[in-house]
């Protein structure tokens, strides 16, 4: 072998050396990149996790109260609900308060629910609410009374408030006349802005 051919073969092998490298750079990289990702998707799940892991807030946890109460006009009445978190942990709330009337015995009255603007106040749009321990959320409950006996009206003793996503109720006296058990509500939120 010729020294010009031997220092082309040790270029040769120098190039192949110094590729080689520059594969195994670049390999090293890729797995270092998907490596991240797979960290970062990690701590975007966690976090994501730990979003979804608070829960709905349970019945047990929550506790119902009425707030100012709402005259008005053509027979028209209503008045603030208010569900407060007495659970010792963060808990979240959606959408509409389910409600019912009961009679002096607690027995379950003809009634209807109607979602969305009241005779007091426009619904706000359904969103979930974050109620740390001692927060609340408020709707705004309307109902029409004309004189009591009424054919049709509902004489009522008690409400029925049902949380969002709830399959039991808390219950709050409510010596009410309802027109056909019709009642209106809004949608919960931190605070409902209700027409003087």
């Amino acid at each position: 072998m010729t020294h010009q051919d031997q220092t082309h073969t040790t270029g040769t092998a120098a190039v192949r050396r110094s590729d080689r490298r520059r594969r195994l750079a670049r390999a090293a990289l890729a797995v270092t990149t998907v490596a991240g990702l797979g960290t970062a998707g990690a701590g975007v799940a966690q976090a994501a996790g730990a979003a979804s892991a608070t829960p709905t807030c349970s019945v047990a946890g929550l506790t119902a109260s009425f707030g100012r109460t709402l005259g008005g006009g053509m027979n028209h009445q209503g008045v603030v609900v208010r569900l407060k978190n007495t659970g010792s942990h963060t808990c979240l709330l959606r959408g509409y308060p389910g409600l019912g009337l009961e009679n002096s015995a607690h027995r379950t009255l003809p009634s209807t629910t109607h979602w969305g603007d009241t005779w007091y106040a426009k619904s706000p749009a359904k969103t979930t609410l974050t109620l740390r321990k001692g927060q609340s959320a408020e709707a705004v409950i309307a109902w029409t009374h004309a004189n009591t006996g009424t054919s049709g009206a509902v004489h009522a003793a008690y409400l029925q408030v049902t949380p969002p996503a709830a399959t039991s109720h808390k219950t709050l006296k409510f010596p009410e006349w309802v027109d056909h058990g019709d009642l209106r509500v809004t949608a919960l939120a931190y605070r409902i802005h209700v027409n003087p």
